[in-house]
Formats: structure tokens, C-alpha cells, sequence
């Protein structure tokens, strides 16, 4: 497929155009902050730049009419109704982490959410690079959504740490704890190649990534 990143000097970004390229795919369309270059017009459009350019992303997308990938953190509600508005156009799919670990750690969390009850306390850690700007970050918010109680949340910024997440529930009598870590930035990209790959058929809608992975 022929497809355009959004970011695409970011960390992220270059993980995506690797692994795609690998795969076969050609990268016709890139742009960052300060660079914008296109050999022709991509199939689609995968987004993992900073929040500031969203409403440009948004833009760039309804011009060429292709469906898009987004994984940029920091959304708010009014950007996620732009995006439910865009959707109605083109396909759409969303998530602050596009591991498949992840999504099978946010089943888990669900799962121990239907035994709890108020009388445990759940607390999430989640530990990322030192260039990383949100806290907490997006997939430790999206985790907290899964439950009925909102949990306290801890941040860490070291090093080139590619992302954890642990989770921890506890009782007065046990304790109970699931825990993820990517190793690299593998982790996430494979998930975005997953989305590229389906998105290219998929009607207009808004979809979350682990939709995608059902």
C-alpha cells in the first residue's frame, strides 16, 4: 500500500516506516513541524505527531479523503468529537496504544473489574522515556476507563524506557497485580501495520484498535 505519516521524524514514526517498509509498503507522504513531502497522494494517513497538530491532521485527511491512523496521546474530548465527525467521511481508527499486549491486558483488567468492590484499592504505575511530555499517559488513562473506581495513577520519565504499565488491586488480606512492558517500539507498530492493513477496506466509522484486533 502506498500511505502518508503524519510525525513522521518522531520515534514512532520511524519504527512505522520501518517495519512497513519490510512489509512492502511505500511511504509517499511525509510530514513534520518543520518538513511536508509528497510523491504522490497516500492510500492513508497515520498520525503519531504531537497534540498541536491535530487540527491540521484533521485537515490534511478530509483534503485527501483517506482513512487514518491515530495513536497521537494527549486527546481531550472536543478533539475525539472531531474525530467521531471525521469519521463519518472516512474510517477511522483511534488508540493510544496499538500493542497487542495491551489490549489483552485491558481484558484482564475487565475481567478482575466484574469481582471488585469498593473495599479494594487500585493504584496504576506506569513508567516511559524521559522525552515522553503527557503524564499520566494516554494508555494508563484509557487502562483507569476500564474501571468502576478511579484508581491513582503514578508517572516516571527515565531514560529510554519504551513503556510499563502495572496495575495493582489490593485488599486488606491480597494482592493482585498484572503488568505489561514493551521492549521496543516494535510492540506498537506491529499493531499500526495490524490497522493498515484492515483500514484500507473499512467502511467510514470510528473504530478503537481493539475492535480491529476482534
Amino acid at each position: 500500500m502506498k500511505y502518508g505519516i503524519i510525525g513522521y521524524s518522531g520515534r514512532m514514526g520511524q519504527a512505522i516506516e520501518e517495519l512497513f517498509a519490510e512489509a512492502g509498503h511505500q511511504l509517499v507522504y511525509k510530514k513534520d513541524e518543520k518538513t511536508t513531502k509528497e510523491i504522490e497522494k497516500p492510500e492513508l494517513i497515520i498520525d503519531f505527531s504531537l497534540k498541536e497538530a491535530f487540527a491540521e491532521t484533521v485537515a490534511i485527511v478530509k483534503a485527501k479523503e483517506v482513512p487514518l491512523i491515530i495513536g497521537t496521546t494527549g486527546l481531550e474530548a472536543a478533539d475525539f468529537a472531531k474525530l467521531k465527525e471525521l469519521a463519518a467521511e472516512v474510517a477511522v481508527i483511534q488508540s493510544f496504544n496499538f500493542s497487542i499486549g495491551i489490549n489483552i491486558l485491558s481484558e484482564l483488567i475487565q475481567k478482575v473489574n466484574n469481582y471488585l468492590d469498593q473495599d479494594w484499592d487500585i493504584e496504576i504505575s506506569e513508567t516511559h522515556h524521559r522525552f515522553k511530555k503527557d503524564k499520566p499517559s494516554g494508555t494508563a488513562i484509557m487502562l483507569s476507563e476500564l474501571l468502576d473506581q478511579n484508581p491513582e495513577m503514578h508517572s516516571k520519565r527515565l531514560g529510554s524506557e519504551f513503556g510499563e504499565h502495572e496495575i495493582d488491586f489490593a485488599s486488606t488480606g491480597e494482592l493482585l497485580t498484572l503488568k505489561h512492558r514493551a521492549y521496543s517500539r516494535e510492540a506498537f507498530s506491529k499493531g499500526v501495520l495490524i490497522s493498515a492493513q484492515k483500514i484500507i477496506n473499512m467502511e467510514p466509522g470510528f473504530y478503537k484498535f481493539s475492535q480491529i484486533l476482534k
